[in-house]
C-alpha cells in the first residue's frame, strides 16, 4: 500500500531542524480507497485549554504501543487493514531508518488516526522526549488551505514563525525528527469548513515508553466519529 520507495528517496531537511515532507505516497486507486474508508469507529475526544499547548481532535488506536496487531481490525476496510499492515512489516522501519539515519528496528511503534473536526486544532509544541520520530500521513480526497488545518513546520514557538506548511491531501505525509528545537503545530481548522481533517501518525518511541494517548488504565468511552457530535461539545464550551 505504502510506495517505500518514496520514503528511499527522499532526503531530510535541515532546517529548521531535520524533517522531510514526502507526497505520493499512495497510487491513485490506493488513495480514493483510504480517503473514502478512513475509519469513524472507536473514537476518542482529546481536548486541552491552556498550559504547554492547546488541543481538540479525536482519535482512535490503529497500532497500540508495541503491539504486533491492529487494533479492531473487523471494524476497517480491507484497505485500512493491508495499509496497517505496512506499519508492521520490517520494510516501513528499515525505510525510515534509511531516511533518518536512526535505527529504528527495536523501537516501539504507536499508530494512531485522528479527526480533526470545525476548530479541532494542535498548538506549537515540540514532541515528548519519549518519540525518536513521527510520520504523519494525510487522508483528505481535497482540502481547501484556507480552512485551516495544515501542518505548520515552525521555527520557533511563534504560531507566526512558519517555515512552510503541509496540506492534509491523501498521499502527503511529514517525517519529523525529535529535538528540543522541533517546533511544529496543527493550524485551527476553520469553524465554517464542512470536512474533518484526517491524519494519521506513525511514532517510534525509545525503549520503555508508555503511550500518552492511550495511558495504562484509561478507560475513556469510545465512539463513532460525527461532526454533529463535535459540534454540540463545542457549543457546550462555548456557552
Amino acid at each position: 500500500m505504502i510506495n517505500l520507495n518514496r520514503i528511499l528517496q527522499q532526503r531530510l531537511e535541515v532546517e529548521p531542524y531535520r524533517w522531510a515532507a514526502i507526497d505520493g505516497l499512495f497510487s491513485p486507486p490506493d488513495a480514493a480507497k483510504l480517503a473514502t474508508t478512513f475509519p469513524t469507529d472507536h473514537f476518542k475526544r482529546l481536548s486541552h485549554y491552556g498550559g504547554d499547548k492547546d488541543s481538540e481532535y479525536e482519535a482512535r488506536a490503529l497500532i497500540g504501543m508495541g503491539e504486533g496487531f491492529i487494533s479492531r481490525a473487523n471494524e476497517l476496510s480491507s484497505a485500512w487493514q493491508e495499509l496497517a499492515n505496512d506499519f508492521l512489516s520490517p520494510a516501513y522501519r528499515t525505510a525510515l531508518s534509511a531516511l533518518t539515519g536512526i535505527d529504528l528496528n527495536t523501537a516501539p511503534l504507536e499508530v494512531n488516526v485522528f479527526h480533526y473536526p470545525p476548530k479541532g486544532l494542535l498548538g506549537p509544541h515540540v514532541d515528548l522526549q519519549d518519540k525518536i520520530v513521527t510520520h504523519v500521513l494525510y487522508f483528505n480526497s481535497s482540502w481547501n488551505d484556507n480552512d485551516g488545518g495544515c501542518l505548520t513546520i515552525l521555527r520557533s514557538s511563534d504560531p507566526k514563525d512558519i517555515a512552510t506548511t503541509v496540506s492534509p491531501i491523501v498521499g502527503n505525509s511529514a517525517v519529523v525528527v525529535r529535538s528540543d528545537h522541533s517546533w511544529h503545530s496543527v493550524s485551527p481548522v476553520m469553524e465554517s469548513c464542512r470536512l474533518s481533517r484526517r491524519s494519521l501518525t506513525a511514532t517510534f518511541y525509545h525503549p520503555g515508553s508508555v503511550s500518552t494517548m492511550w495511558p495504562p488504565g484509561d478507560n475513556t468511552p469510545l465512539h463513532r466519529y460525527s461532526k454533529n457530535r463535535f459540534r454540540g461539545w463545542w457549543r457546550k464550551l462555548t456557552q
